[in-house]
């Protein structure tokens, strides 16, 4: 994360009403937008979703499983555009995505970071088998049955991010 990176912060409806450096927004708790992308493939009847394993140096959730990919919109940068674009710096992979919802949720990280986010669900297609990721984000990804993850992260929730639960939600009502 660089001192520069700008997240625009936003109203309850998802409105800009400016824009913050992302470590600022995290450590005084400011309501920005942010996207949750989750690739999916169908293989032997079942849906499978891709995971990231989050880098432990990461400023926070490190070493935790993730969906596909999560990040924060640019100034002037549409959350469509900012997803692609974080998947092919994240994974190498370059896939057409949908939103397919959102919601906002807050969730203390640490005694100083908090996330508080407007987060667009954003879903996608990709078949392969090889993930070239970036290794300074993430240090393993996977291919995950659906009702396998559903089932892992109420069982071992301390495995996985604040906010993938209500993400998968919104995956699961639009399958």
């Amino acid at each position: 994360m660089t001192q520069q990176e700008q997240v625009i912060l936003v109203d309850q409806n998802d409105i800009a009403i400016g824009t913050c450096e992302k470590l600022e927004a995290h450590l005084e708790s400011k309501l920005h937008r942010a996207f949750s992308i989750f690739l999916i493939r169908e293989r032997q009847g079942k849906r499978d979703v891709l995971l990231q394993q989050r880098h432990p140096e990461k400023y926070h959730s490190g070493n935790l499983w993730a969906n596909t990919c999560c990040s924060h919109p640019r100034p002037d940068e549409s959350v469509i555009s900012a997803g692609e674009r974080r998947l092919q710096e994240e994974l190498g992979i370059t896939a057409p995505l949908t939103e397919i919802g959102s919601f906002i949720y807050k969730a203390q990280l640490t005694d100083t970071l908090c996330e508080y986010e407007f987060d667009h669900v954003l879903i996608g297609s990709f078949e392969g088998d090889l993930i070239p990721f970036n290794k300074s984000e993430a240090i393993a990804v996977k291919w995950m049955d659906i009702d396998t993850l559903k089932t892992d992260l109420n069982t071992h929730p301390e495995h996985y991010v604040v906010w993938l639960k209500e993400a998968l939600n919104h995956l699961l009502d639009n399958l």
